[in-house]
């Protein structure tokens, strides 16, 4: 609940940004897909994937965190070779891959909207089944492997860096946390006692520096999923990545850095902000 809820929020929140971005790195260029015109064009998909897309990566998240410390303490333990970080980095991204299944086609049809592919009026379902109609189901997978590339990059930079933030901001003078009682508390103790606003603050950082330095991978995601021929250079992560920075310039791989990296960078506030405050809020 708390992770559908968060999910929601944050999508439905910075949508607009979102659509700016995606007009940014579509190969039509940014006036020809919309511009600033129609914003919110495309939000009826998102509205309907979000949360149990995000409910899904949670629940996968924390389960998987909890079980893989438990089952290889020497290698993901606070102890072990690999520590917090690489826990942190397995637990989301097989939590990445199954929020996915959701997501993509989520973000086919949306991405086709916004850029306004199958014309300015046409409305969620319209969009929908006329996937369906060029390519049957494997269309609302389109974009699939770009979006998995894009996504486990981002996680591992993402949340071992939210998770480390939040356990330094537990123990530090500077945020006042270093007068509360620590004593017999685990690390995830001391971290889900947090407060939310500080929890937010960690996943604005972390999701900013993540979303800049993975800006590439989602122009590749973003011009697959617009693709709408067979398969050629166009469906694929590195030929398509190779053919961008061949014709475009490797400028054009970092098309909507600035859109991208506030909306996830204040998105990660309210996303991972949301998620605290509702576990907190249900836990009682």
């Amino acid at each position: 609940m708390a992770g559908a809820l968060s999910g929601f929020t944050v999508d439905v929140l910075f949508y607009p940004i979102d659509t700016i971005k995606t007009r940014l790195q579509s190969s039509q260029g940014f006036l020809a897909a919309g511009g600033f015109k129609g914003v919110y064009r495309g939000i009826g998909s998102t509205a309907l994937g979000s949360a149990p897309g995000a409910s899904i990566f949670f629940v996968t998240y924390e389960r998987m965190k909890s079980k893989i410390s438990k089952e290889l303490p020497d290698i993901f333990g606070e102890s072990g070779s690999f520590g917090p970080p690489g826990l942190h980095m397995v637990s989301a991204s097989i939590a990445e891959v199954a929020a996915c299944m959701i997501r993509v086609p989520t973000e086919v049809v949306k991405s086709r909207q916004q850029t306004s592919t199958y014309g300015s009026k046409t409305t969620t379902f319209q969009a929908f089944r006329t996937v369906f109609k060029e390519s049957g189901i494997r269309g609302y997978y389109r974009g699939f492997a770009g979006t998995v590339g894009r996504e486990i990059p981002f996680t591992c930079i993402q949340f071992p860096l939210y998770e480390n933030l939040k356990l330094q901001m537990s123990r530090s003078s500077l945020f006042g946390n270093d007068k509360v009682s620590k004593e017999g508390k685990s690390q995830a103790q001391l971290v889900r006692e947090l407060p939310t606003w500080q929890a937010g603050l960690a996943g604005s950082v972390a999701g900013a520096i993540a979303a800049g330095l993975t800006t590439p991978l989602d122009v590749v995601k973003t011009r697959i999923m617009l693709h709408r021929l067979p398969p050629g250079v166009n469906t694929k992560i590195l030929p398509t990545l190779r053919h961008i920075a061949k014709n475009e310039g490797a400028k054009a791989l970092f098309s909507g850095f600035v859109p991208r990296t506030l909306w996830i960078g204040f998105g990660g506030a309210v996303f991972l902000g949301t998620f605290d405050a509702g576990v907190k809020v249900l836990d009682g």
